[in-house]
């Protein structure tokens, strides 16, 4: 089984519009760079097959966030972060998400396991 997480900053206290909006960002982002790589092509293919699953789990900030994204990348996992313009609720350039997958439920496992859904 196929999936992404989705990792959205606790400390921010972003609306509910706003988390869903970044979240697809985030979603769609990771998506398109695992297009690009090739590599990943097949994976993408197998998790939209099987409905693309999107899990969104909540960090404490912007370091734990980082160091999530850091560990799937050393993975060699899909990842991406969002940064924000800053036009509605936050400053511009604030990080909000950032997303590991689509890939293998149990290699992103691996890296976010411990994490709570938001």
């Amino acid at each position: 089984m196929y999936k992404q997480v989705i990792l959205v900053r606790k400390d921010l206290k972003l609306p509910k519009g706003k988390v869903g909006a970044q979240c697809s960002h985030a979603s769609v982002t990771a998506v398109m760079r695992a297009l690009k790589s090739r590599s990943f092509k097949d994976v993408v293919d197998k998790w939209a097959k099987e409905g693309m699953a999107k899990i969104v789990l909540k960090v404490n900030d912007k370091k734990e966030l980082l160091k999530y994204i850091q560990m799937a990348k050393d993975m060699n996992l899909p990842t991406c972060t969002i940064t924000d313009a800053g036009k509605t609720v936050v400053e511009p350039g604030t990080m909000t998400c950032g997303a590991i997958g689509p890939a293998h439920e149990d290699d992103i496992d691996v890296v976010t396991g411990e994490l709570k859904c938001l």
